[in-house]
């Protein structure tokens, strides 16, 4: 009997499992079946005119009759509909399956529109920090590897640190005082010249974080000038009172590091008292109090050799090719950032230093990046190569937010969204208003109370994908997954908001079809953060992919949003649909 009942009971969950994997077709939300009937004229099918009608007046895209003869043919191309003996229309499922495709109905505009004739520090740079190494801060190994994927993502920064080899008679790219195995740095020069410009045309800076002697430092300008030649930028006066656009520097290779004088001044600092491991350069920390450090990023009028000697014939051509003059201040940051503006330069702050200078001091801050480059980095202590909130950063204007792109989480998410602006070329032009000043010299406050600009409606439709890119039983053993999703703005701190949808249980294809509003007073700088994830009710909810969209280019209408996995590759068949309006 008992035999009896237990295999009654495996039967029926047997059933139960087969019966909830059975997969639902996707059917059109109702405001995709409204549009097509409204657009195509209750017809049972659309027609260019009527494809081209809907683009115009209901997703605010302004196609020519070419483009949307271009469009109607890829979809039925892709639906292999397009026959000699089909109508050349779509039907409603053909209409679907156009705004489903995140290719053909992205959220975002896909080309490089922004102006870039601006100087160069009218921009924020998508930025690395040490992007040689390949895992955490400590022990990993150093690499191209590291370089040319960032490179290959759209990173126009690319930080080295280079080091003395053991013999002392060449250059090694390391993590300094750590275990990091080294790369020779000629490896690295000739990577990042085989790839600087396989996503964008526009130039790479390269930070070198330099702890040589005068030998090799004439050694690295000569291996700099034979693997680059023509590509390296080398301005003509020792400073520029005004830097090129990224236009004028499209395929160009710039060098950004401090002055030989200043590096060997430091150094001499440090040698008298004692450095923390990998904490060198720019990385060193700076004063708790104050946010200062030890050298003068303007003095270097004369160059000076490791035992402190003038050095007349090594220095100047290494600092010739010393495009971005970098550096750290002295005498306080504030009165850092409040002169020597009349020259470019590059300051650079770690995370703490630009919170307390951004509490204490911001619009000092807004007013140096006006004319000059401000880098910031991780703090020493991200030893598994964590980052940190970038909004600060760019609210203040800082071109450089130095992220570890090896690394992982959410502000690498958000960094991501915030670079796939202006056609992800890696160069986004700041909003005006961090570059202009009152009649007193007023600048931008992002803590200031202003008005609501702009209110973002956004409907969360459906999703689909899963079942093509997740095992069935990734999320749930005996059932389909419970998802639902998150929503969060990130910007200013007046517009931070975060809300999330129903749960759909047992769903592959969920639909939520719910609407939320976030009322935005800086939707310049503000990132729509989108997550799914599925509820577990024993354990923490699984991930079920992520997206962050810049809203400042958010197209309206019904759009499809492809989905990432945690480290930001795209998945390959998850998707949102959603819709997007302004008021």
């Amino acid at each position: 009997m008992a035999g009896s009942s237990s295999t009654h009971h495996n039967y029926k969950m047997f059933m139960c499992f087969n019966r909830k994997f059975k997969i639902n077709d996707t059917r059109p939300p109702f405001d995709v079946v409204e549009a097509f009937t409204i657009y195509s004229e209750k017809n049972a099918h659309m027609n260019q005119s009527q494809l081209r009608r809907f683009m115009i007046e209901f997703q605010g895209e302004d196609l020519t009759e070419d483009e949307s003869n271009c469009l109607l043919n890829e979809i039925l191309r892709r639906r292999r509909h397009l026959t000699k003996f089909t109508k050349h229309q779509l039907s409603l499922e053909d209409f679907f399956f156009f705004l489903f495709s995140d290719d053909l109905n992205s959220p975002l505009n896909t080309q490089v529109h922004q102006d870039m004739t601006a100087p160069m520090q009218h921009y924020f740079i998508f930025t690395g920090h040490n992007s040689y190494l390949t895992g955490n801060q400590l022990s990993s190994d150093c690499s191209d590897v590291p370089i040319i994927k960032a490179l290959q993502r759209g990173v126009r920064v690319i930080e080295l640190d280079i080091w003395p080899n053991s013999a002392k008679d060449d250059v090694n790219v390391l993590h300094g005082r750590t275990l990091t195995t080294p790369v020779p740095l000629i490896k690295c020069l000739k990577s990042i010249k085989e790839h600087a410009f396989a996503a964008s045309s526009y130039p790479v800076i390269i930070t070198l974080e330099d702890h040589l002697t005068p030998d090799l430092q004439a050694k690295v300008a000569k291996m700099v000038t034979e693997v680059f030649g023509e590509m390296l930028f080398c301005p003509e006066s020792k400073h520029l009172e005004q830097f090129p656009s990224p236009e004028e520097l499209k395929f160009r290779i710039i060098l950004s590091t401090k002055p030989p004088k200043e590096y060997l001044e430091e150094k001499q600092a440090k040698d008298k008292g004692s450095a923390s491991p990998g904490s060198s350069g720019d990385d060193a920390q700076p004063n708790e109090a104050t946010g200062d450090s030890e050298s003068d990023p303007d003095d270097d009028d004369s160059d000076v050799a490791a035992n402190g000697k003038p050095d007349q014939s090594i220095a100047p051509q290494y600092k010739r090719l010393i495009a971005i003059h970098a550096g750290k201040p002295k005498n306080g940051l504030r009165q850092a950032l409040r002169t020597g503006l009349d020259k470019v330069r590059r300051l650079s702050l770690s995370e703490q230093a630009l919170e307390r200078a951004a509490s204490n001091y911001g619009p000092d801050v807004v007013r140096f990046t006006q004319r000059n480059f401000l880098r910031i980095y991780p703090k020493g202590t991200r030893i598994r190569s964590s980052n940190y909130e970038p909004l600060v950063g760019w609210m203040h204007g800082a071109q450089m937010v130095a992220f570890n792109m090896q690394g992982y989480g959410k502000s690498l998410w958000l960094m991501s969204g915030m670079f796939r602006l202006n056609g992800g070329c890696g160069y986004v032009k700041k909003p005006d208003f961090l570059m202009k000043q009152g009649p007193n010299g007023e600048v931008f406050d992002p803590k200031a109370q202003s008005e609501v600009k702009k209110i973002l409606k956004v409907r969360v439709y459906m999703g689909d994908g899963w079942r093509m890119d997740f095992s069935k039983t990734h999320f749930d053993t005996f059932s389909p997954p419970d998802f639902y999703v998150k929503l969060r703005i990130l910007g200013v701190p007046a517009d931070i908001a975060k809300v999330k949808t129903k749960i759909m249980e047992d769903e592959w294809t969920p639909v939520w079809d719910q609407e939320f509003k976030f009322a935005l007073t800086v939707p310049e700088l503000a990132l729509l953060q989108i997550e799914v994830r599925e509820y577990d009710m024993s354990e923490k909810d699984d991930f079920g992919g992520q997206a962050c969209l810049p809203i400042s280019e958010l197209k309206t209408g019904i759009r499809s949003i492809r989905l990432f996995d945690r480290k930001g590759e795209k998945l390959p068949s998850v998707r949102l649909l959603m819709k997007f309006q302004f008021a």
